[in-house]
């Protein structure tokens, strides 16, 4: 890698964990007003919204460093592309964040380096497996964002269109990682996937 390029991928990490995510896309339920929650409902969508927004940043390392080892152009491209709608996430979590009074994890650089390291292995073993683990990926971020779903108050509607919006496009993710050749993962790295998934997303949702 030469200098520039490592220069210009540090400089990704240091505004995903430092700036403000910017999005292309307004904001989900913009027009919506801000639900009245009692305290403990709207602690515990703060604490729903800080999970999703470190789901969002370990996204984010997983695609750098997927399309880091990428070697077809066109997968690259997807990668890129995906991480895109994933700042636009970034970006929609961190909103709801601060409007419910919460913050963002303390662990956040910790969960970023430990994806951009999973991210360059999954790519390191080719473009197949790289976009199988993708796949999967998103298929569980996907049906970890319907529990959320069900879970959040039923009067944050503001919260409730951000999730919705961010499942539809995990699943498009997934279907294109399918479409450029995705290789379905064996049933015990998916189960390996799902029991690292459960301790992040307990952890992140106090700290």
């Amino acid at each position: 890698m030469t200098l520039d390029k490592l220069i210009i991928e540090f400089d990704k990490g240091l505004r995903t964990l430092l700036a403000p995510a910017q999005s292309a896309r307004p904001l989900p339920g913009r027009d919506l007003n801000e639900p009245e929650l009692a305290a403990a409902d709207k602690k515990h969508a703060a604490g729903l919204m800080r999970v999703n927004h470190v789901g969002e940043v370990c996204a984010q390392a997983l695609y750098q460093g997927q399309a880091l080892t990428a070697r077809d152009p066109a997968a690259r491209t997807a990668l890129e592309e995906a991480a895109r709608e994933e700042t636009e996430h970034l970006a929609w979590c961190e909103s709801r964040i601060h409007a419910l009074g919460g913050r963002k994890s303390l662990l956040n650089p910790v969960w970023y380096v430990g994806s951009l390291a999973l991210g360059m292995a999954a790519g390191a073993l080719g473009d197949k497996w790289s976009l199988g683990f993708l796949a999967e990926t998103e298929r569980q971020v996907e049906a970890h964002l319907g529990g959320h779903l069900e879970t959040l108050p039923e009067d944050d509607a503001k919260s409730r269109a951000v999730v919705e919006q961010m499942q539809a496009d995990e699943a498009r993710h997934a279907e294109t990682a399918v479409t450029y050749g995705a290789q379905e993962l064996p049933a015990p790295v998916k189960v390996a996937m799902k029991f690292a998934s459960k301790v992040m997303t307990k952890t992140a949702y106090w700290v």
